[in-house]
């Protein structure tokens, strides 16, 4: 039978709504609808024997197939009295307090006061004083519906009571909830990579949840992994800090089960352990098989011809206008509220992302869309389109997405990937089944290479995509904070080399100015001393000429008056010469200037009776003494 058929019939006659519970139970009991359906409804109540069943009708042509049409087509093969109203669920908890572990069984209706209840009658602690913990939400109040929390069949709680004080008797109890606070270092090795993975968890963390967050790193399902190194007393529903491991460091090694999931036996303790696998959003690995269309499963349309449009377009040449289509398409499908998607290549959403100022750089999300996935309406409806979702993608990401459901789409962004992340990331994406999609990568980038920190896959809830989303912050926050101060510290010695570079500058320029400003003051000098040559040379020239001229010096004995000059100079020598009495007072000057004191410069004085002789216009008194004493003085003539 069609196993379409199977589950639209075990959801009509079970009113299971949950499409992943409804899948898990009919596994459970390989695909036989009657074990299924017997073992929702009990047995007094429900189909005894599988002959009461009559043969399900063919499947209907594929053009007027649809959910509504399976359903009715079963349905009315079962007697009004095989179908009774659906037992509750019940919902066990291992809850420990000290030296204590209390089980309870209660219905999934229930809220989460009933339980302190129970344990006040078991503890004998008041509910006041007591504190519940180890929700995978947080902290709850008392008024909550188990049944809103979605949580697995088996679970493990611990009470807190902070204003009791301990006794004695409890000292190794409170060394337990002070583990529960610590954390474990988990060296595992992945046996078929061949590779060590060290992951710290927190003491409360339980073992289920260490599976699963490595499934996402060996692509292992939790239902295939195969341990060692747990404690043989550990089970899958204990925290860490209980299981008995090691301290602060503990070694474990995994691997694929060789053996072929189909094989095993739906035992009962084997049905618990898949109960928790699919609630707490295990791989669907077998969604692939069922041949339901994602639009008749959610009440997305029933035919082919109302089939919506297609997210991007195939064969597109620009990468923008594909993103284009992709957001108005995405826009349509989903609504308004919906992450902002990066319009451009995967190049410029890298350099967008990684290649900016440190603080200014974010992680860079890639969201790959799968239309023939059964998850993906549920994943961009539920997940990406929450408010918490888009605000924290908004604030801390760069989200960049692509639409893989055509091959020619796919291998077109399998390039793309090689080329910027390697080929690693590229064979990671073909690995995975069209039933896992949608995929979306975090990406984070470093000095050399880009690497993929997380690959979460559609099959998760909003709680635990926030959960991994923050956990990829932690681990990028680091690496920012010591990027910003490696950057700080190129800044700076950045900032010294310029300033090292300016004073150098300035100092090559001080040294310019000061060097031209010593040659400006050579070329001064250098032109002074030219010009007091030139004059110089002018006055010897002056004085050649003038000696050259002058009469020759009379005999003391002539016939004609003679006066004989001592001419003093500032120097303190004297200058002696003979003139005749009719010689003009010109040649007296020509001759004290061809001694080198002409009479621009200088005037001569008569020593007594002290007379300026310059001022003397007609020639020597032919009364003149023999002798006459003449004093050069510096002055105007």
């Amino acid at each position: 039978m069609d196993r379409e058929i199977i589950l639209a019939d075990f959801q009509a006659c079970t009113g299971i709504d949950d499409i992943a519970e409804a899948i898990t139970l009919l596994e459970l009991n390989n695909w036989d609808l009657v074990a299924a359906i017997n073992g929702v409804i009990p047995q007094e109540n429900g189909i005894l024997q599988s002959q009461a069943v009559p043969a399900a009708p063919p499947a209907a042509p594929a053009a007027s197939s649809s959910s509504s049409s399976s359903s009715s087509a079963f349905c009315p093969a079962l007697p009004s009295r095989h179908i009774v109203e659906r037992q509750p669920r019940m919902l066990n908890f291992r809850v420990e307090y000290r030296q204590r572990t209390v089980e309870v069984v209660i219905e999934e209706g229930s809220v989460i006061g009933e339980i302190k209840q129970i344990l006040e009658t078991e503890l004998q602690v008041p509910v006041s004083k007591m504190q519940l913990k180890g929700w995978k939400s947080g902290d709850l109040s008392d008024s909550i519906v188990l049944q809103s929390l979605h949580l697995p069949k088996n679970n493990s709680l611990y009470v807190l009571t902070p204003e009791i004080t301990p006794t004695a008797s409890t000292s190794q109890n409170s060394v337990l909830q002070e583990s529960l606070n610590q954390n474990f270092l988990l060296v595992i090795s992945h046996r078929e990579a061949q590779r060590d993975y060290n992951l710290n968890f927190p003491g409360s963390r339980t073992i289920q949840e260490v599976k699963r967050n490595v499934s996402d790193l060996i692509n292992i399902p939790v239902r295939h992994q195969q341990w060692e190194g747990w404690p043989a007393s550990a089970s899958d529903s204990m925290t860490l800090a209980a299981s008995g491991i090691s301290y602060p460091c503990h070694h474990l090694g995994v691997c694929r089960r060789s053996s072929p999931a189909n094989t095993r036996e739906p035992t009962e303790e084997c049905a618990d352990v898949h109960m928790v696998s699919d609630s707490e959003g295990d791989d669907f690995e077998d969604a692939s098989e069922f041949g339901v269309d994602e639009s008749e499963m959610f009440g997305m349309g029933t035919s082919t011809g109302s089939r919506k449009a297609p997210l991007m377009p195939e064969n597109t040449e620009n990468e923008v206008d594909a993103l284009m289509h992709f957001t108005a398409e995405f826009t349509t499908r989903y609504g308004e509220c919906h992450p902002v998607f990066f319009i451009g290549t995967l190049e410029a959403a890298s350099q967008e992302a990684f290649y900016g100022k440190a603080r200014d750089r974010k992680l860079l999300a890639i969201y790959l869309h799968n239309d023939e996935s059964v998850l993906g309406n549920v994943f961009c409806s539920q997940m990406m389109c929450a408010d918490s979702i888009v605000s924290y993608l908004s604030q801390n990401f760069i989200t960049w997405a692509w639409d893989v459901t055509k091959e020619a789409n796919k291998a077109r962004l399998l390039t793309m990937c090689t080329r910027h992340f390697g080929s690693v990331v590229a064979q990671t994406i073909r690995t995975y089944k069209t039933d896992q999609f949608p995929l979306l990568l975090i990406v984070m980038g470093k000095r050399t290479s880009n690497e993929v920190l997380n690959v979460i896959q559609g099959n998760t809830t909003v709680d635990e995509l926030m959960m991994r989303l923050m956990g990829a912050m932690e681990i990028f926050t680091a690496q920012q904070q010591e990027d910003i101060k490696d950057e700080d510290e190129r800044e700076a010695r950045e900032m010294v080399k310029r300033e090292q570079d300016e004073a150098y500058q300035l100092s090559l320029e001080a040294d310019r100015k000061k060097r031209e400003a010593q040659e400006r003051e050579q070329a001064e000098q250098l032109r002074l001393q030219q010009i007091q040559k030139e004059a110089d040379d002018e006055k010897e020239a002056i004085r050649l000429s003038l000696e050259h001229a002058l009469p020759p010096e009379p005999a003391d004995e002539g016939g004609e008056p003679i006066s004989k000059l001592r001419i003093r100079t500032p120097s303190g020598e004297f200058l002696v010469r003979r003139f005749l009495g009719s010689t003009k007072l010109k040649v007296l000057f020509d001759f004290v200037a061809s001694k080198g004191y002409p009479w621009e410069d200088f005037k001569l004085l008569t020593t007594f009776p002290r007379r300026n002789v310059s001022t003397f216009v007609a020639h020597l008194y032919p009364q003149c003494p023999e002798s006459v004493t003449v004093q050069i003085v510096r002055g105007l003539l």
